[in-house]
């Protein structure tokens, strides 16, 4: 009866010895599993990259350059006539009319001479009338007169008249220079720095005017453009007014958008390029004579053309290539010809079709197969 009891109690000990072997050999047994499938070589992992589809849109064809602003016209304004300066009606950087008042000089000797030359044909007018009278008299005497008598009358008649000609042309002369002392502006526009203070005395023959008006609405801009690109511009021309777009001078901000009005006589055969002026109504202001600025000259517009971003391009030592990514994520590289490239867009000529997916950025990280995740950019680069 005392045996029993106590072999119960190695048994129970035996198997507590048995379940604890067992659950740590169970837990051997799965660390070795999750070790061994951690030492299993993984595959690499997705190259993260951006995307975009090729596309068909219509390009505009642009061609760039840079321009100076010109005023429309520019006129340097100076007196007529000699004499002193008695006002300047005027404000510096004034935007004036054609016929408003711009300076008055001194008019009394003018207006001297003007009289002078009206007394002379009042005074020539009553000898005219004297010397008709005597013509009529000789004529009415007859034989009592001699012929001689009557043919110097008629020719004294005849004198005074070219007198009173001649001194309708004084006067009219002295009225114009008269109105010269009235300095008005020729053409619309915003004046520059005064050349002569009032008070100074000012002479026809000085080059150095008083002022200069420069027209700003409209206003012209001079720029070029390669001589190659002659022919299409002639022939675009033809058909209808091209488009010109101004620019800062780096490039980045629109300012105004005009027409192209003039392709110069000559081709400059040193820099084998040709001169082009494109008017702008100017009404803001925004542009002004002496101002450099970027022009873009829209000579065509290509139908349906594929395009894609510039970034997709890649430079190889074989050429031109795109990463392209097929269905099932893997890059290849596809050779291309490439046409023209402007606001970050270039025309593909060859090696890619639309609905083709290039990538757009991260390519140094992708070898041909190369297993890539993305986001999707749009063809124009955003």
């Amino acid at each position: 009866m005392t045996t029993r009891p106590h072999f119960r109690w190695i048994s129970l000990i035996l198997l507590a010895v048995l379940a604890g072997g067992g659950y740590a050999a169970l837990r051997q047994y799965s660390g070795n599993k999750e070790q061994a499938q951690a030492d299993k070589p993984r595959g690499p992992a997705p190259v993260p990259v951006k995307i975009a589809s090729v596309e068909k849109s219509d390009f505009p064809v642009y061609l760039t350059g840079l321009g100076t602003v010109q005023g429309f016209n520019t006129v340097v304004v100076r007196t007529r006539v000699d004499g002193q300066i008695d006002r300047i009606a005027f404000t510096e950087g004034q935007i004036v009319k054609a016929g408003d008042l711009l300076a008055q000089i001194d008019p009394r000797p003018f207006q001297a001479a003007l009289d002078q030359a009206k007394a002379k044909k009042q005074q020539d007018e009553a000898n005219l009338a004297n010397a008709n009278l005597d013509l009529q008299r000789y004529t009415k005497l007859g034989d009592f007169a001699t012929r001689q008598q009557t043919d110097t009358q008629r020719s004294t008649v005849q004198q005074v008249t070219a007198l009173i000609a001649a001194d309708d042309a004084a006067i009219s002369n002295a009225q114009t220079q008269l109105d010269y002392t009235t300095v008005k502006a020729p053409i619309a526009g915003v004046v520059g720095f005064r050349q002569v203070d009032q008070g100074n005395i000012v002479n026809a023959s000085t080059q150095t005017g008083i002022v200069t008006i420069a027209q700003i609405e409209p206003i012209s801009v001079i720029f070029t453009a390669p001589e190659q690109h002659l022919v299409d511009i002639n022939a675009q021309l033809a058909k209808n007014p091209l488009e010109v777009d101004a620019y800062t001078s780096d490039g980045k901000r629109l300012l105004s958008k005009g027409t192209l009005s003039v392709v110069n006589n000559t081709v400059d055969t040193t820099s084998g390029t040709i001169r082009l002026k494109a008017v702008f109504d100017n009404k803001d202001h925004v542009l002004w004579p002496g101002l450099s600025i970027s022009t873009r000259l829209l000579v065509t517009t290509l139908q349906n053309a594929i395009v894609v971003p510039d970034d997709a391009v890649q430079h190889g030592v074989d050429g031109l290539y795109a990463f392209a990514v097929g269905a099932d994520s893997k890059a290849e590289v596809r050779k291309i010809k490439v046409g023209r490239s402007i606001d970050g867009r270039t025309v593909i000529e060859d090696g890619l079709t639309p609905g083709d997916r290039v990538i757009v950025a991260g390519q140094y990280k992708v070898q041909p197969g190369s297993v890539v995740v993305s986001a999707v950019a749009s063809a124009q680069g955003n």
